[in-house]
C-alpha cells in the first residue's frame, strides 16, 4: 500500500494483470505491472532475475509444485490470497476477502475469484435424470477421497481440493444473482 511492487505479467488478457488491476483499484495496492512475459515460467525466471519483485495470479498448488525451493528457503512472501476461502497451508496470509472495504466490494471480489472454487468443473448435459446425476456426483467424490488415487495426486504433486458439484450450483446461483452494473464496474476495475 505504502511502496511499488513491480510484478510481471503476462498481458492484459491475463489473471496476472488484471488481478493486480483490480487490487489497485479497490484496495489501493501500488503494483507496476510489466506486461509481456510470454509465459508463467518466464515471469517466475524473470523474478528469480531480480526483473520483477512478485507476481500475482498463481495458484499455491503450482507454487508449490513448480518452485518449491522457493517456499522452503522462504525466498519469497505471499502477500494475499486471491479466493473465496483461505488455503489451509496459509492460515496466516490475509484473505482478500477480508480486506474488502465494505459489501459492494465483497460483492465483486466474490464474482472474480468464484471460479478458483470451481477450478476445472466437471458436467453433463442438461437433462439428467435426478438419481443419475447423484450416482456421478457421488463417484466422482469418492473417487477424491480414494487412497491409490490421492496416492498418485500425491507423488505428481497434484493438489486435490474437490468441490461437490452442489456447492458450484450454489455459488453460480448466486453469482448470476449478482446486479448486472455491479458486474460491469467488476469488469471495469480490472482493466
Amino acid at each position: 500500500m505504502n511502496k511499488e511492487l513491480v510484478i510481471g505479467s503476462l498481458g492484459t488478457a491475463d489473471d496476472t494483470y488484471q488481478y493486480p488491476r483490480l487490487i489497485n483499484n479497490t484496495l489501493g495496492t501500488r503494483f507496476k505491472i510489466i506486461t509481456g512475459y510470454p509465459g508463467n515460467n518466464d515471469v517466475s525466471v524473470a523474478l528469480e532475475r531480480g526483473e520483477v519483485q512478485g507476481r500475482c495470479g498463481w495458484s499455491w498448488s503450482s507454487a508449490k509444485s513448480t518452485r518449491p525451493a522457493w517456499i522452503e528457503e522462504k525466498k519469497i512472501n505471499i502477500l494475499i490470497q486471491l479466493s473465496l476461502s483461505k488455503h489451509p497451508d496459509l492460515p496466516e496470509v490475509p484473505l482478500i476477502m477480508d480486506l474488502a472495504k465494505d459489501d459492494e466490494q465483497r460483492q465483486m471480489f466474490r464474482l472474480i475469484f468464484a471460479r478458483q472454487v470451481m477450478g476445472r468443473p466437471f458436467q453433463s448435459t442438461p437433462g439428467v435424470p435426478q438419481d443419475r446425476l447423484e450416482a456421478l456426483q457421488k463417484a466422482f467424490m469418492d473417487t477424491m477421497k480414494d487412497p491409490a488415487f490421492l496416492a498418485e495426486a500425491d507423488k505428481l504433486k497434484f493438489e486435490i481440493t474437490p468441490v461437490p458439484g452442489p456447492a458450484i450450483e450454489n455459488l453460480v446461483a448466486d453469482i448470476l444473482k449478482m446486479p448486472p452494473a455491479l458486474a460491469e464496474r467488476a469488469g471495469q476495475l480490472l482493466k
